[in-house]
Formats: structure tokens, C-alpha cells, sequence
């Protein structure tokens, strides 16, 4: 079947090159056409914060979902005259203009506390209801515009909340990634137009992806970040699957085979792998679905689209560029002398895989310890959600972060939120206020307010602000320590008082992710091992590839915790201070390159097995498969750690820390993993790397990662010319 797809799009090169252009265009028309948008939801049934939430919802402190401040400090005092009035033009200026929102004045009966102790610090709280992400954006844009007009000498006034979130450059991060990955395949081909063809392919299929995403988002709600990473993990797998297809066509055409026959090859054998290895990132991401939030799902979605699009684009689009370029795919090349694909014989890979086979166990011990060393962080992982504080100074959000903690205490950047419902009327508001002066006792707690009633009588709420900061271990313990213990010692069940506000559903999300996570590892763990088990006719193989990938994957997680938790080099990368670990980064993590490293698992192993089928000796099998795939993987390897590292130079502390660990991930399985760990363990195993009970082999499916062999093709090309026509 491939190989007639191939031929097919060899020969009908300019209607599939057509069919792709309009085929782009099309999908971004009709995504503006839907105009649709992002929607960031932490949703949790079942968790106490979502019960405060719906509380809130269905009461008139549904406008309390979102809170943002408007920060302002002077030096005469925020109780001058001229700074009065100017803020109060403001504040109702965004009550007037911006539809479903309250805000509450320092300068009002219940903003009393709004100022700070030395008269020069003060903070309107602005209280959104629920909207899309797009739409708190342009609220955040419009609110800022408000102010541009006022000039009082002295006076400044910074946001908070990521409502008023600077916005990141749009594509610079993506751009970086895209210029060194040009490079490394310059470097790897040498040759420009050998670059441009992974390039090209890569980003019609992103292109593609992005605006079917953009298309899905009218029916499926995803986060405001999906774009990025499906960018991010596409443009990496996309270059990836195109550069395996242009070095076996490269290959077939050094060994003889006509252009046409190269492209067909390449596609029964590299491209059957492509597609084996993008399922397999498919299938590992999808397992997002298995955490049941609304987060994980829309990322998953959006991702698979993307890794689809490019698979598509790889089968497709390539055979017909190729078909354009013919021979000539060295044209342009640079001057450095370079060896034909293909030619192992004399490669530093191949001595290097005799080095390693020489002395297996010292290399594998080797490899396992520097694994368990940077996997040691992982130990001490706290789950949680970074805040403004964690962002450079120069944005407003973080300066008025730093201005709030300054004047009221870090606490005030992140009250909890109590909600409950109120059928006895006055004799449950009598119990609030008892439960408020409790809070004032506590320790841990700044300050809280007294209960406030909706007009209705249904539904009362008070704040709470801690002592320490929203991302604090001391803050997650307060909110236990309120659900626990100081709420029900004072008002047991009636009224049932829900412990809610943003730092509170962080909490939960962090618990409700760190819960389910074993269940999404599991999954995808034992769903890789059939597979792989399929295609490999093994037990060991797949075995050892879903331990070798835990080791890298939790060596990721610890250099994470190194640099985020830890603060190790922290500052280098533009992160403000150190933070816990995003709560949805490990599962994210563990999806994505999980299927990435059993792509370079599929590609390296497979070159193997064709190998020891051919030979029947387990040594020359490993030398030759690591020659053969060795400098490929390495390149593919590099591109994706440069991809996923431009993430790390962007302003967005939750991308840093994804594309960080990503990168890491990358370059550890790349490496340490496929070059050393591999090759070490399928030396000292031998031919048990490939025993499979008869009684399996005879019922498990016959899953052909590979085509025929060039030595086949090269022999069915030489009877074709003997044969003679007619």
C-alpha cells in the first residue's frame, strides 16, 4: 500500500504539491471564518475548591471567578486628592466599559484594608466573570489603555493577575528553533536544498495542524498554550520524520536505484517507520485523555492533530518534493567532504559501537549511574502552579506582585476564597463570623475578612489572606489545615463551608494530577510494551525500552526540579525566583517524550533487527544498526533539543520549564540512552534480545516496521534489466 501511495505522489507531484497549498489556506479560512477561541479551565469535579466555584457561579459572586488587581502607589500618599481622584476615574471608568465586572476601591467601605500601613501602597481588587482566555486578554488591554491617560506626578500604578500578563512575542520562540534546526541539517546533509526539504515538509504539516486547531477549539475547550505546543512538539517531529525519509532516499540513490524507485523505498521503509513512530506519539499523548480534565484534553487533542498533520505531510508532500528534486538533492551543497549515505565501513559510529561492545558492563554501569544521579532531584518534586512572582521584572504583573507583597504581605497575592450556602439565614451568618474571628486566630493566616452576603440570603463568602505566598508549601498546608480542622471545629456541616479561591484549586489540581499520574504512566507503559513487543517479536527489547525511557524521563524530571525547585541556574534562563513544578508539566512531559523516545527506539532497533536478519549474529547486527542510524538519530536529536529549548528563551515561566524538560528529556535519550545503554545491553544479552515463546510468536500479528531491504530492491531492479520487453 505505501508503495503505491508513494509512487502515486512521485508521479502526481504538482496536484499533491496544489492539493497541500489549498489544503493550507482552506483550513485557515475556515478557522477565521469559526472565530473561535481559547478557553484556560482547571476544572476539577468532585475537588472542594470546584464545589466554591459553583457556589459562586450560580449566586451574584459569580464576577469573584477571576480576580485581578489594579496596583498603584505614590509618595504623597495614595490618600492625596489628585491620586484619589484620579483612581477613581479609573475604577469607574472600567466598570462603565467593561462588560461583567466589579471592582472594589481601596477608597470604599470594604477596601479599608486595601491600603497599606504607611499610606503609600494600595490595590483595587477587579472581580471578572468566566470567559474565554481571548477575552480576559482583551479586557487586560483595554483596562491598561485606561490608564495610559492619567498623569499624576508621583503616582504609579502597575496590574496584577494574568489578566494583565504581557503577551509573549508571538513566533520567536518557534523562529529560533526553526533557524537551528536549519543549521543542523545543513551540517548533517550539506547541502541546502537536502535542508529544505525537512523544513519545507515540517511546516506545511504544523501549518496545517495549527489552523485545524484553531477550528476544533469551537467545540472543544483548550488552553490558551495549545498553539505553542502543538508548534513545539510538531515542528520537532516534523523535521524529524522528514530527515529519516531523506537519508534512506539519499541512501537508495548512492546504492543505484533511479529516483523514482529511491522515493518508493524510502516510503515502504523509513516511511512505514514514520508512521509506526508518530502512532506511537499519538497513542502516548492521547493517554492525556486518561487525567479527565478539560486542560488535558483540549492539549492532547491539539498535539495529536499536529503529529497527524505532519505524519500525513511526511507520506505525502515529501515523495512529491522529492519527485521535483530528482538528483539534484546535492545541489547547492557546501564544500566540506562528506561520505555516501549509507557507507558505514569506516565511520566514527561504528567504531564507536565496537568500543562500547568491547566493554558493555562498565559502559552500562556507567550510563545507569549519570541516569540515577540527575534523576535524584526527582525525589523532592512539589507539585503546584508558578504565579507572578516567578516572571522578569519587567512585567507589570510582577511588579505589582512585588508591590502588594510589600505593603500587605505575600499572602495578599493570593487569598483563599470560603463559600457557603446560607438556608438559616442570620443563624449561618452568625456562625461565619464566628468562624472569622477563628481564622484571625490562626497561625499562618494575615488576615480575614467577615462573611458578605449575596442579596439574595442564598450564598455568603469571606477571604482569606495567608502569611505566606500562593506557591509557599506553608500556604497548601494552610488550606489543609482550614478544611481540616479550624472550619469544622467552628461550623462542622452547617453551614457547609467550601475552602475555594485560585490558590486552592492549584492545590487540588496538584493533588488530583499526583493521584491520577500512576494510572496514566501505567497505561501508556503497558500499551508501548505491545506494541513494541509486536514489531520486535521480543520480550526483552520492549522490556528494556520502557525501563531505559523511565531512566531518561525521570533524569528530565530531575533536572527540572534542579532548576525550578532548587533554583539551580534559575536566573540564567530568566526565572524569577524558584517555584514548585507546574502540576500538569510531569504527566505533559511523560506523554510527549515517551512517544519521542520510542520513535528513535523504533528507528534504531529496526535498523538492528534488519540487520540480525540478514547476518544472524546479534554483534554485527548492533555495530551496523548504530552505524547506519547513529548520526540520523543524532541530528534528530539535536533539532529537537534545539526546538524545544527556544521555548526555555521565552517570557512564559510555564513554557520554560515544559520546553526545558523536553529538551533534556531529548537529549538524554538521544545519547546516553540510544548510544550507550542500548548497544551496552543488547551486547551483553546476545541472541536473547530477540527470544519470544513459540506458543506467543505463533498467535501474536505479524507488524512490519520495515519493507523490503535495499539488498531486495537493488536484486529485483537487476532482474527487471535482464528481463527482456515484449
Amino acid at each position: 500500500m505505501l508503495q503505491r501511495l508513494a509512487r502515486l505522489m512521485y508521479r502526481r507531484r504538482r496536484w499533491v504539491l496544489g492539493a497541500w497549498i489549498i489544503l493550507l489556506v482552506a483550513t485557515f479560512a475556515l478557522a477565521s471564518g469559526l472565530n473561535g477561541a481559547f478557553k484556560t479551565e482547571f476544572k476539577l469535579p468532585g475537588t472542594e475548591s470546584q464545589e466554591a466555584f459553583d457556589l459562586l457561579e450560580k449566586s451574584s459572586f459569580r464576577n469573584r471567578q477571576v480576580q485581578a488587581q489594579i496596583v498603584f502607589t505614590a509618595k504623597q500618599g495614595v490618600d492625596d486628592s489628585n491620586v484619589e481622584q484620579a483612581m477613581e476615574g479609573l475604577f469607574d471608568e472600567v466598570e462603565q466599559k467593561i462588560a461583567n465586572v466589579e471592582v472594589a476601591s481601596p477608597y470604599g467601605a470594604e477596601g479599608a484594608r486595601q491600603i497599606s500601613r504607611n499610606g503609600e501602597i494600595a490595590y483595587a481588587q477587579i472581580n471578572f466573570a468566566d470567559r474565554s482566555g481571548e477575552e480576559f486578554t482583551d479586557a487586560g488591554k483595554e483596562i491598561k489603555q485606561f490608564a495610559e491617560d492619567i498623569d499624576v506626578p508621583g503616582l504609579h500604578i502597575e496590574f496584577g493577575g494574568d489578566v494583565f500578563a504581557d503577551p509573549e512575542v508571538g513566533g520567536a520562540s518557534e523562529a529560533i528553533g526553526l533557524l537551528a534546526a536549519m543549521i543542523i541539517l545543513l551540517i548533517a546533509f550539506g547541502s541546502l536544498l537536502a535542508m529544505g526539504l525537512p523544513i519545507g515538509t515540517a511546516l506545511f504539516g504544523i501549518g496545517t495542524g495549527v489552523a485545524i486547531v484553531l477550528s476544533v477549539r469551537t467545540v472543544v475547550d483548550m488552553p490558551d498554550f495549545t498553539t505553542a505546543a502543538v508548534a513545539m512538539v510538531g515542528l520537532g517531529v516534523g523535521i524529524d520524520y522528514a530527515l529519516f525519509i531523506v537519508t534512506r532516499y539519499r541512501e537508495n540513490l548512492t546504492a543505484g536505484l533511479d529516483p523514482e524507485r529511491s522515493v518508493v523505498h524510502a516510503i515502504d521503509t523509513a516511511g512505514r517507520a514514520v508512521l509506526f513512530a508518530g502512532t506511537t506519539v499519538v497513542i502516548s499523548v492521547l493517554g492525556l485523555l486518561l487525567m479527565k480534565t478539560s486542560i488535558m484534553r483540549g492539549v492532547a487533542i491539539g498535539i495529536s492533530i499536529g503529529v497527524l498533520t505532519t505524519m500525513l505531510a511526511s507520506v505525502t508532500l515529501l515523495p512529491a518534493l522529492l519527485g521535483f528534486v530528482g538528483r539534484k538533492i546535492d545541489k547547492f551543497g557546501l564544500p566540506h567532504r562528506k561520505r555516501p549515505e549509507g557507507d558505514v565501513r569506516e565511520s566514527g559510529w561504528k567504531r564507536w559501537s565496537h568500543v562500547i561492545q568491547r566493554r558493555p558492563w562498565p559502559a552500562a554501569i556507567i550510563g545507569l549511574a549519570v541516569l540515577l544521579l540527575l534523576a535524584v532531584p526527582l525525589l523532592s518534586m512539589r507539585l503546584g502552579f508558578t504565579d507572578a512572582g516567578n516572571r522578569p521584572e519587567s512585567d507589570t504583573t510582577r511588579r505589582a506582585y512585588d508591590l502588594v507583597a510589600d505593603g500587605f504581605g505575600p499572602g495578599f497575592n493570593g487569598p483563599l476564597l470560603l463559600a457557603a450556602e446560607t438556608p438559616n439565614g442570620q443563624a449561618d451568618l452568625d456562625a461565619l463570623n464566628e468562624l472569622t474571628a477563628k481564622l484571625n486566630d490562626t497561625k499562618g493566616v494575615a488576615f480575614a475578612t467577615p462573611p458578605q452576603a449575596n442579596p439574595e440570603g442564598t450564598v455568603a463568602v469571606l477571604q482569606v489572606f495567608p502569611t505566606t505566598d500562593p506557591q509557599a508549601k506553608a500556604t497548601a498546608d494552610l488550606v489543609n489545615h482550614l478544611r481540616d480542622d479550624v472550619v469544622p471545629s467552628v461550623v462542622g456541616n452547617d453551614p457547609d463551608v467550601k475552602v475555594g479561591g485560585l490558590t486552592a484549586a492549584a492545590d487540588d489540581f496538584a493533588s488530583y494530577t499526583a493521584a491520577r499520574l500512576p494510572i496514566f504512566m501505567g497505561a501508556v507503559l503497558v500499551l508501548s510494551f505491545l506494541l513494541l513487543m509486536l514489531v520486535f517479536r521480543s520480550l526483552l527489547v520492549p522490556l528494556k525500552a520502557v525501563i531505559m525511557n523511565l531512566l531518561s524521563i525521570g533524569a528530565a524530571y530531575g533536572v527540572v526540579v534542579a532548576v525550578f525547585q532548587w533554583g539551580w541556574g534559575a536566573s540564567l534562563i530568566g526565572v524569577g525566583r524558584e517555584a514548585p513544578v507546574e502540576a500538569w508539566a510531569p504527566v505533559f512531559i511523560f506523554a510527549v517524550v515517551f512517544g519521542l523516545s520510542m520513535d528513535y527506539e523504533v528507528f534504531l532497533l529496526s535498523r538492528i533487527r534488519e540487520e540480525y536478519d540478514r547476518t544472524g549474529d546479534n554483534a554485527t547486527a548492533v555495530a551496523d544498526g548504530l552505524a547506519l542510524t547513529a548520526r540520523v538519530i543524532t541530528a534528530a536529536a539535536l533539532i529537537m533539543f534545539c526546538v524545544f529549548g527556544s521555548f526555555v528563551l521565552g517570557p512564559e515561566v510555564a513554557l520554560k520549564l515544559m520546553g526545558l524538560g523536553l529538551a533534556v528529556a531529548v537529549l538524554i535519550d538521544a545519547t546516553i540512552v540510544r548510544m550507550v545503554l542500548v548497544p551496552a545491553t543488547m551486547e551483553l544479552l546476545g541472541d536473547w534480545n530477540w527470544w519470544l515463546p513459540k506458543w506467543l510468536d505463533r498467535i501474536l500479528p505479524r507488524v512490519h516496521v520495515e519493507g523490503e531491504s535495499l539488498e531486495d530492491e537493488l536484486a529485483a531492479l537487476e532482474e527487471s534489466e535482464r528481463t527482456p520487453v515484449g
